[in-house]
């Protein structure tokens, strides 16, 4: 269900109006914020006439849901191909954090938070916003599947039921509430979120040392 709008995320040709028009509303989406954001301030931002919001998005939720599928399209691949590449999952650990860290200062973060909020009170709204939180859900699925399968040819299977698709549950709903926390500000659960993500770190980097030990044995064999 999620796939085939990521796919169609990632044929979208925005065109150059569209463009400026998506990069205004970005940015007085994550700098203001959902309920204050205003279709002629963006046009005005934008450099172009307010008429030619309408045309391209039709309405607000429509234009919301384009910025939200322009920034996706971008950092979903940027994700793909970083769980894709070679190296160890500490190493994606650590990659995935940095990019966090990207995406917060970008304000997609906070953009992202907004829809949350907003979409508790829009239905329209969040029965477009739910599939692609949910694309997210399912490269996090994808890479703790890996995991798990190398860690079961090396002859550690975990009992059931935790598979990836709960550990991936996890790991997905910890994000959400940590984004929330770091827009929040709140000091104390910006440090246990922190020892948190160094705690699974810790963790990966065990797996990883696990994965090397065999390999070494592999090639002694």
């Amino acid at each position: 269900m999620v796939k085939p709008v990521v796919q169609a995320v990632a044929e979208t040709d925005y065109g150059e109006t569209k463009a400026k028009i998506l990069d205004a509303a970005f940015k007085r989406l994550a700098r203001e914020g959902y309920a204050a954001l205003s279709l002629r301030e963006i046009a005005r931002d934008a450099g172009v006439n307010h008429a030619l919001i309408n045309y391209h998005f039709r309405s607000k939720d429509q234009l919301v849901i384009a910025v939200l599928d322009h920034a996706n399209q971008r950092l979903l691949e940027r994700q793909s191909r970083m769980y894709a590449a070679p190296g160890g999952f500490a190493e994606k650990w650590r990659r995935a954090r940095e990019f966090y860290k990207s995406d917060l200062a970008s304000g997609f973060v906070r953009l992202q938070a907004e829809l949350w909020a907003a979409s508790l009170s829009n239905a329209g709204l969040r029965e477009k916003f739910i599939p692609r939180i949910q694309a997210w859900k399912m490269i996090v699925s994808d890479a703790v599947l890996e995991a798990l399968t190398t860690l079961q040819g090396d002859g550690m299977k975990l009992p059931p039921p935790f598979g990836a698709e709960v550990i991936a549950t996890w790991i997905s709903q910890f994000w959400i509430g940590m984004e929330f926390a770091d827009l929040l500000g709140e000091k104390k659960e910006l440090a246990a979120n922190r020892a948190a993500l160094d705690a699974v770190e810790a963790l990966l980097e065990q797996i990883d040392a696990r994965v090397r030990k065999a390999e070494r044995r592999a090639r002694r064999a």
